[in-house]
């Protein structure tokens, strides 16, 4: 049975119609203090499978909640699925005191599940903060998709040496053109002095791609050094669109002619579905 968080109706229901799983009886309430409140008002016999990114403090809450309702409904097995798994960014110590929050939120799931799976987690040993066994599933190539056909020689360009893997798989995804990478990485430097390490734009289509989009920061000033060395169109992707503080006008003020993410994160910009490559590792 899947239970689906307030965050992730859409793709809980996608998962459902991919597994054959039927889409279970969860309530999410508020208390007048904001406390939350969480039901599953039907029994479960075999697995449970909460679906739900943790992309706000409640949401982690109502995690810990539907695990625990799964198992007070008779769930023999929880799989938690946290397609976006919030905390994510502060995954290292970069000061003395600072404490490492991707590591104390899986620590926190840890022990009303089974198993967890995620998707493309920026924290590259994030599965292994887990107590329990953790996958992280690529969807990367699905961003692939949504592209418009008749890309003029098209580059696909991470905003970073880390995204690289990503500019890969989405040009595997489409079939030809050419992957390359930032250097400085756009987060760090400005649209004069970031540059492909390898490849030149002039004339050519380009698609930006990172593992998220948040402030929309990195991506525009990607975006603007493509438009000022003469990129002919600008597609931005990612797989988790946050699109936090009017990042989406952001990026088109920067040049971008389009964005396509996928629905780890209930977006305007959700253009495709993990659904299938949860189904698969579930």
């Amino acid at each position: 049975m899947i239970l689906s968080g307030s965050a992730s109706q859409t793709l809980a229901a996608r998962i459902a119609a991919a597994t054959g799983e039927p889409l279970g009886a969860a309530e999410v309430k508020h208390f007048p203090d904001g406390e939350l409140n969480v039901q599953v008002t039907e029994s479960i016999d075999g697995r449970a499978i909460v679906v739900i990114s943790t992309v706000s403090n409640d949401a982690h809450i109502e995690a810990l909640l539907l695990q625990d309702a799964a198992r007070q409904a008779g769930a023999e097995e929880v799989i938690t699925v946290v397609p976006y798994p919030g905390y994510a960014r502060q995954n290292r110590k970069y000061r003395p005191g600072d404490i490492v929050s991707l590591s104390t939120v899986a620590r926190a799931l840890s022990p009303g599940t089974d198993r967890v799976i995620t998707v493309n987690p920026h924290e590259k040993n994030a599965t292994s903060m887990f107590e329990v066994p953790a996958t992280a599933v690529d969807a990367s190539g699905r961003l692939a998709e949504p592209l418009p056909s008749g890309l003029v020689d098209p580059l696909f360009l991470a905003t970073d040496e880390q995204a690289y893997p990503l500019a890969e798989s989405v040009r595997d995804g489409h079939g030809t053109g050419v992957a390359d990478h930032l250097d400085p990485a756009a987060g760090t430097g400005t649209p004069e002095t970031i540059a492909p390490t390898e490849t030149s734009v002039d004339g050519r289509d380009v698609v930006l791609i990172d593992d998220f989009v948040a402030t929309g920061a990195t991506m525009a000033t990607a975006a603007t050094a493509a438009d000022d060395r003469g990129a002919e169109r600008i597609y931005a992707t990612c797989v988790h669109p946050l699109l936090a503080s009017g990042a989406w006008s952001k990026l088109l003020r920067a040049g971008v002619d389009e964005m396509y993410a996928t629905d780890t994160l209930e977006r305007i910009v959700s253009d495709v579905s993990v659904a299938p490559v949860i189904a698969d590792a579930l």
